[in-house]
């Protein structure tokens, strides 16, 4: 095994990149053995990855990395989740949301659930998260040397009140993003505590990263859709799906092309986890007027009007200017 891996090292040092082809023999990952040539287009040449993990990541469009994240920075991160929810702590730009069919707090009895933190990088406790060194050691295999934190999140999945309001349709995140190319855009995942398919794992289509951009549109589910919960309207329901099952601190880099979502919390807690999406700072905004993304346009236009007293005239990119936040490098384009 030893041998066949510096073997594959050797191999990538003197090819090419762009026109970069693998034949790769079979693996026990969790997904199905490589019988195909594939292309080194989605990750970059350093000496963090394994060509096993190049591979694996080339052909499924995820990786998931064991143990990252230490126990005492995650209890930190908790800590200041909760501050935010007694309202100890206030954050200039940031984006409560609750679920619509939780009506009790995990800390305040009076208050509907909060089921997600976005756009915290205003709070320095919680941004620390997207300046970790072992998080952006495996980033810049995906983006690159200058690196934008972009999106902020902390997911805390409450438990389903019967409504199945706790699913998060399958979806890509590339959906929300007025930034291109794909390819120079990543998400870190990090579970905050155990998650499995009682608590509403992550479930991942291998593959579909590289496919295109889909249709989304909100799911016609019968207990509702949260907002901005935008789901895929035609995929294989049929496709091989894997549940990724995780312990506290194991993070997940996955391609923002790549179909995802995660199942209902059968549990009676609350499920956490915290994210960025990072980007190459060489990539470039585009005009998502007369696209599939007109949609989540307009709901951000509509939440930055009424959040933020912004004008008619702001854009889509407007909105994400503000938020990103370079991390490494230098900020060129982005």
């Amino acid at each position: 095994m030893f041998r066949a891996a510096d073997r594959l090292k050797v191999v990538l040092r003197h090819l090419d990149r762009p026109n970069s082809r693998i034949k790769a023999c079979a693996t026990s990952a969790q997904v199905a053995a490589y019988t195909h040539p594939v292309e080194l287009r989605y990750t970059t040449d350093n000496d963090v990855l394994t060509p096993e993990q190049r591979l694996f990541y080339e052909e499924n469009g995820f990786l998931l990395i064991k143990n990252l994240i230490p126990d005492e920075a995650i209890d930190r991160f908790r800590t200041e989740f909760e501050k935010i929810c007694r309202r100890e702590v206030k954050v200039p730009g940031l984006l409560v949301m609750r679920d619509i069919a939780i009506s009790k707090s995990e800390f305040l009895p009076d208050q509907s659930a909060v089921s997600k933190l976005q756009d915290f990088q205003e709070d320095q406790e919680l941004f620390r998260y997207c300046t970790l060194p072992q998080i952006l050691k495996y980033v810049e295999c995906f983006t690159g040397p200058n690196i934008m934190a972009m999106h902020t999140m902390l997911i805390n999945k409450p438990p389903d009140a019967g409504k199945k309001t706790s699913r998060h349709p399958m979806h890509q995140d590339l959906h929300y993003f007025p930034f291109r190319p794909a390819d120079h855009i990543v998400c870190a995942w990090t579970a905050m505590e155990r998650v499995d398919r009682s608590n509403g794992c992550l479930v991942v289509l291998p593959g579909t990263h590289k496919g295109t951009l889909k249709q989304h549109d909100y799911p016609d589910w019968e207990g509702g859709v949260n907002k901005m919960y935008h789901g895929i309207r035609d995929y294989d329901p049929d496709q091989q799906r894997v549940h990724l099952v995780m312990e506290k601190g194991d993070t997940v880099f996955f391609h923002p092309l790549l179909i995802h979502g995660s199942g209902m919390n059968r549990t009676q807690g609350f499920r956490k986890a915290i994210s960025c999406h990072y980007a190459s700072s060489d990539c470039y905004y585009i005009d998502v007027k007369g696209t599939s993304q007109e949609i989540i346009e307009q709901e951000v236009k509509e939440i930055a009007q009424r959040k933020y007293n912004a004008g008619s005239d702001i854009t889509l990119q407007d909105t994400w200017a503000v938020r990103g936040r370079l991390v490494k490098g230098q900020r060129t384009v982005l």
